[in-house]
């Protein structure tokens, strides 16, 4: 478990059940959750699950300088993909555009590379989000594949896919925008 850690602007914390009411209202932007559940607000009770399911993979960044909350990061496990990592971020809408997100992600990076025994960090959105798109390649993520999913009640865009990207951690090594 990363604990506390900062990067230039941020200061980054392991997300508790604490923090529910928090993640809660960031759930409850349909903006926010536009290209996720088509802005619906996701119910207390689902944000307890996941906050608890992610403890210990998941943290609160916040703006170093303020204090103010600027959104989550998670390297998340799989147990069927050993030495891999899922990397997901979720930003309040006021600091989208500003590249926390990337940032973020990139300092999460560098740990998972640095401190975890992790080979392999990959992350996927739909293919029309191209603004977490950016956020991937600028940190060093680069373009696997685009899929398609079936859902029970697709979003629009949905026809489009799904992407991933990932990193490798020799790539890493290697000097990729994420590494340093």
């Amino acid at each position: 478990m990363i604990e506390r850690f900062e990067t230039e602007r941020l200061t980054f914390r392991p997300v508790t059940l604490d923090d529910v009411d928090l993640l809660h209202d960031l759930n409850a932007d349909p903006e926010v959750m536009h290209l996720i559940n088509g802005g619906q607000p996701t119910p207390r009770e689902d944000v307890v699950e996941v906050v608890t399911a992610s403890i210990g993979n998941r943290w609160l960044a916040t703006e170093t300088a303020t204090g103010r909350p600027v959104g989550w990061f998670v390297l998340k496990p799989d147990e069927s993909q050993p030495g891999e990592r899922e990397l997901g971020y979720r930003l309040w809408r006021w600091a989208w555009g500003q590249g926390y997100a990337t940032e973020g992600a990139r300092a999460l990076i560098a740990h998972a590379f640095t401190r975890l025994d992790v080979r392999r960090i990959w992350a996927e959105t739909m293919a029309v989000n191209t603004a977490s798109r950016r956020v991937m390649e600028r940190s060093g993520l680069r373009y696997v594949r685009t899929f398609h999913l079936e859902w029970d009640d697709p979003l629009p865009g949905t026809e489009h896919g799904e992407v991933e990207y990932e990193i490798l951690r020799h790539d890493w090594e290697g000097g990729s925008p994420a590494s340093g």
